[in-house]
């Protein structure tokens, strides 16, 4: 199992902030798969209040639910004993991912 923090605006929609774009049916097809077969998915997104409550509803709406959301797994802040700000995960999907190495 791994866990995958997925951003929102311009990974699985459109960007165009503060409203919600045109669904990115690939991407949500593939985490939608991820989850199905085991894996945890936070939902990792600057947005808050109204705006991240719709985003919340928009992805259900497709289908895409989340085992947390702009938080860390309860099951890993039991394991560490601790909940920092930082959302832990294996992997950080972001339509703005680059490599620096």
């Amino acid at each position: 199992m791994s866990v995958y923090a997925v951003d929102f605006d311009g990974l699985l929609c459109r960007d165009e902030w503060p409203n919600i774009g045109a669904p990115n049916m690939n991407t949500i097809d593939h985490f939608r798969h991820l989850r199905s077969i085991g894996n945890k998915l936070i939902l990792w997104t600057c947005r808050e209040g109204e705006t991240l409550n719709a985003a919340v509803e928009w992805c259900k709406g497709y289908g895409l639910e989340f085992d947390a959301v702009n938080a860390n797994l309860p099951e890993r802040i039991e394991l560490y004993g601790t909940d920092p700000r930082k959302v832990g995960a294996d992997w950080y999907c972001d339509d703005k991912n680059h490599y620096l190495g």
